[in-house]
């Protein structure tokens, strides 16, 4: 069945601001009223307007899922957030503006905002407080021989249906990638790699950098379950300012440190050139040629992929902030793609960027295959607190 306008009724409240926190959110048919989907999560520990904004989010994905087309009206008793989204406040907190990016880029065209009173948004406030109370609610009416049926509701006390083709069961773990904040070498363009080389430190710059990253990542705090290191200093400095920012410390993990270019650590490109041409030109056109002292990409690949691997294994089901650099998380990125590693070439990595890959177990729709193996969801790419929208 398919829906010419809809409408979302979002809430979302916290007991204690910040204190455990929930949001709901439904999608309704907005002729008849029908409800289409509807949801209640709780999200942690938050503030009254960080859950507002999230339960917009939700009620913003299920239209995409639900009525993608359809002209779409949003209404919450929130005035604060339908004031931000028509453009008529400014978003002012560091915490609310990548929600509210966020949100603005999952609204489609001609999406019309109406504050409404408390009492004519209940069915959302109540999918928030039976969250808080411990009944989390998943429902979306389902077209069968032309008509809609409800979907059983699952047992609240197993987990929530993942998004997407991730199929029901355990949580995904997901890991949140940031690259380092610049260093000195990254202004002049010099080779860093990892331990092996000069091993410099973040400038004023990078950590900036950093710390801007952090306060774009605050709001995601109570979210966030661990944090784990490269073992290079610009990396365990950057780690610092994040843990410092979001109440995390920093374990580390030797597998997620920076490629090794041994004897052209500290160089430009223009003089490992004239210094070792024949090697360059190696180096360009194989994956499995190494520099002196250095490291090939498939040597990489296969250390950050065993990093990985122990990264998933000691935090099953959570979220983890990684701080890395940029080979291995183009590395990742294109394992989880399927891609072939050729593809780090085509990658663009920004320093201080957040990268973020769900990994669970299990198989595509109709694979025909039966063994569970692991498998990624690429979410969010080279995002940073200037251009792009982030959330767990």
């Amino acid at each position: 069945m398919t829906w010419s306008s809809v409408v979302v009724e979002a809430d979302g409240g916290s007991r204690g601001n910040p204190g455990p926190a929930a949001f709901g959110a439904v999608l309704k048919d907005a002729e008849s009223g029908e409800t289409i989907a509807e949801v209640g999560e709780t999200i942690g520990t938050a503030t009254n307007n960080v859950a507002e904004y999230r339960g917009l989010i939700a009620g913003l994905e299920l239209a995409a899922e639900h009525a993608p087309g359809a002209a779409l009206e949003v209404r919450m008793d929130s005035q604060l957030v339908i004031e931000q989204m028509a453009g008529n406040w400014k978003v002012k907190h560091p915490s609310m503006k990548p929600l509210q990016a966020q949100a603005a880029t999952l609204a489609p065209a001609g999406t019309t905002y109406t504050w409404v009173p408390r009492a004519e948004n209940s069915h959302a406030d109540r999918l928030v407080n039976d969250a808080l109370d411990g009944s989390p609610t998943y429902f979306a009416s389902s077209p069968a021989d032309g008509g809609t049926a409800k979907i059983a509701e699952p047992d609240p006390s197993q987990a929530p249906p993942s998004r997407g083709w991730m199929p029901p069961g355990d949580p995904p773990t997901t890991l949140v990638l940031v690259r380092h904040g610049v260093t000195d070498h990254t202004a002049n363009r010099l080779f860093s790699g990892g331990l092996g080389g000069s091993n410099p430190p973040l400038n004023d710059e990078g950590r900036e950098q950093v710390r801007a990253t952090g306060e774009w990542l605050a709001p995601l705090a109570g979210a966030v379950d661990a944090l784990v290191t490269s073992p290079v200093r610009r990396t365990a400095e950057s780690a610092e300012i994040l843990g410092s920012r979001l109440g995390l410390t920093a374990k580390v993990e030797d597998g997620i440190a920076e490629m090794e270019f041994g004897a052209w650590d500290g160089m430009t490109f223009v003089q490992i050139q004239e210094t070792y041409p024949d090697d360059l030109s190696s180096w360009l056109g194989s994956l499995e040629f190494a520099p002196t002292g250095g490291e090939s990409f498939r040597v990489v690949q296969e250390r950050v992929l065993a990093g990985r691997d122990r990264i998933l294994a000691d935090h099953t089901g959570q979220t983890v902030l990684v701080v890395s650099h940029v080979t291995p998380i183009k590395t990742l990125v294109a394992d989880a793609l399927g891609a072939p590693l050729e593809a780090i070439y085509k990658m663009e990595l920004s320093p201080a960027s957040v990268t973020v890959i769900s990994y669970f177990r299990g198989n595509p729709p109709n694979s025909g295959r039966e063994d569970d193996h692991l498998l990624a969801s690429l979410r969010l790419y080279n995002g940073r607190p200037t251009d792009a929208p982030f959330a767990v």
